[in-house]
């Protein structure tokens, strides 16, 4: 039986990083299944719900405490995955964040949840994958996965049809403006930057053996934002399990010739994100 590969995902006990351990868990290639998340209980909550829904797997999963907000509790997970296996042949950055509708009901200021928006979806990224290079460094096979979003394309800001004709309407003159739905304006913007930290990894590990990749997995149906999946289906969100299967895809290896890009979910007209 061949190894199992040690993959870490953040955020993997909900949303679209629970999607994304189902298709991992589910898949024939074995995996050491290393599932982040910000509560140890949440996490094994969602290990029973996986367990009931896969019932048969040649990998193993199991929860590790991952609060991206915190150096400490990165520095300790990064501990234990060196003390424990020595290496790490996957990290998918998953664990994200959107405060705009904090913003817009006046539980945070401007500055705060913008300061939440970057720490979560950005800063604690690159804590966490600076911390893990020297693990990922001795694997065979080592990849290197952002989780972005197709709300953070700059060219696509002037894109009016379908799920664009919401994001990038414009709303009626005057000041202040009327509160929106799904608010995602510090969300998309982390997210560009995101974009950018992945393109430097993609320069840094040019001369290495990491693959790097950042994944555009559609407008799904997750809790990110506060608005509710049954709402956001309503908007055209996608089933989640469609971004899960797609990372799985990433990982083993079927976009490979996208290596250093932001790639998109399949069910979009075009593979590679224009950016």
């Amino acid at each position: 039986m061949a190894a199992k590969q040690i993959l870490l995902i953040t955020g993997g006990n909900t949303g679209l990083g629970y999607e994304a351990v189902k298709a991992l868990y589910a898949s024939a290639t074995p995996y050491e299944i290393l599932m982040g998340s910000r509560k140890v209980s949440n996490g094994e909550q969602a290990i029973e719900k996986l367990k009931q829904e896969v019932k048969e797997s040649s990998s193993n999963v199991s929860v590790v405490q991952a609060d991206v907000t915190s150096d400490e509790s990165l520095e300790k997970l990064v501990g234990g995955i060196e003390s424990k296996y020595g290496k790490l042949d996957v990290l998918i950055n998953n664990a994200g964040a959107g405060f705009d509708t904090q913003i817009q009901s006046g539980a945070l200021s401007i500055r705060e949840a913008y300061n939440a928006s970057w720490d979560t979806n950005v800063a604690g990224t690159q804590v966490l994958t600076t911390l893990s290079m020297p693990l990922l460094i001795k694997s065979k096979n080592p990849r290197l996965l952002f989780v972005t979003s197709g709300t953070s394309s700059l060219i696509q800001t002037d894109l009016s049809e379908g799920i664009f004709a919401r994001l990038n309407a414009a709303p009626d003159a005057g000041w202040p403006k009327q509160g929106q739905l799904n608010p995602v304006t510090s969300y998309r913007s982390t997210k560009t930057g995101l974009n950018m930290l992945m393109r430097e990894w993609a320069r840094i590990l040019r001369n290495d053996p990491v693959k790097v990749f950042a994944i555009s997995p559609g407008f799904l149906a997750t809790g990110l934002g506060g608005v509710g999946a049954e709402q956001l289906k309503k908007m055209g969100a996608q089933d989640p399990a469609i971004g899960g299967k797609f990372i799985r895809d990433v990982v083993e290896g079927k976009r490979d010739e996208y290596e250093g890009k932001i790639v998109r979910s399949d069910f979009f007209d075009s593979p590679v994100q224009p950016y």
